[in-house]
């Protein structure tokens, strides 16, 4: 029988509310007696959420959400790849990261200049804020610095699009004006520097980011040919019939299966609760991650 088990979550590391201690704080509150931080491309939360782990009686998983493309797809596209009990101190891991994120923070400037083209106008104040506390920026944090700036208030009420969640799907996604592909990893980097800080490497959320089925399985096909070593079939979004087909062929495929609700913070309209996934009945094969 596996723990109560979480197994992604984010802090002010990355795009999370709340610091890392604080998060497992709140996990533990809620009965997780297994918890990932995985925030984007840093595991420099890592530490602070173990010894908050300690604390409060929570199991902590050293991890990290690598967002990787996926050049094997008909049209390169940017999914994310979770990496679990890697060596979060290790000068190799800590090295291929710090090439990830330069490239992630690269991307966030050219879509914070697409927006710029597109009319809106941004809080440069709090990106700098960020940048000067050695913090990432990502698409949450360009969002904000757009619904923050008064000027914009006009056109955002006249789009329907009163936070971050609403921002991101109207611009600064996949298919939308102001999102820009980023250039490296590929998803084989992303399980290779995983597995080279002696990692499992897991591929999050694909119903999140792939709407076909078959599609979602040749991916699984794919990726386990990489030696992807499981799939996040357990997910706050995924329906019964998703988390069942990626159940179904893992165990077909010898491949994990994890799950987690994706926490960002209490406010977040979508992610704001611990193990708010269903397994629909499916026992989870978390392999040395349990």
């Amino acid at each position: 029988m596996a723990p109560r088990f979480d197994l992604q979550s984010h802090s002010t590391h990355s795009d999370g509310a709340l610091p890392a201690a604080e998060v497992v704080q709140r996990a533990a509150d809620a009965g997780v007696e297994l918890l990932a931080l995985s925030d984007h491309d840093t595991v420099s939360g890592v530490s602070e959420a173990i010894a908050a782990g300690e604390r409060y009686g929570v199991r902590i998983v050293p991890a990290v959400e690598i967002s990787a493309i996926d050049a094997g797809a008909s049209v390169p596209r940017e999914l994310h790849i979770l990496g679990y009990n890697v060596d979060y101190t290790g000068a190799l891991l800590t090295e291929r990261l710090a090439e990830f994120l330069a490239d992630r923070e690269q991307r966030t400037l050219r879509m914070a200049a697409a927006l710029k083209e597109l009319g809106f106008e941004l809080d440069e104040a709090q990106l700098d804020a960020r940048v000067a506390a050695g913090k990432p920026i990502g698409r949450p944090h360009l969002a904000e610095a757009v619904l923050s700036a008064p000027a914009n208030a006009d056109r955002l009420e006249q789009e329907g699009i009163d936070d971050i969640g609403s921002l991101i799907r109207g611009y600064l996604i996949e298919g939308k004006p102001a999102f820009r592909l980023r250039e490296t990893p590929t998803v084989a980097q992303a399980v290779e520097a995983i597995h080279e800080a002696g990692g499992v490497a897991i591929w999050a959320h694909p119903f999140w980011d792939v709407s076909d089925p078959e599609e979602v399985l040749a991916t699984i096909d794919r990726f386990h040919a990489l030696g992807m070593d499981g799939v996040e079939a357990f997910y706050i979004t995924h329906t019964r019939e998703n988390t069942e087909l990626i159940a179904k062929r893992c165990a077909e495929l010898g491949m994990l299966t994890t799950g987690s609700a994706d926490f960002h913070g209490p406010e977040n309209r979508q992610f704001s609760k611990f193990m708010a996934f269903d397994t629909f009945g499916i026992e989870p094969n978390l392999g040395p991650i349990g």
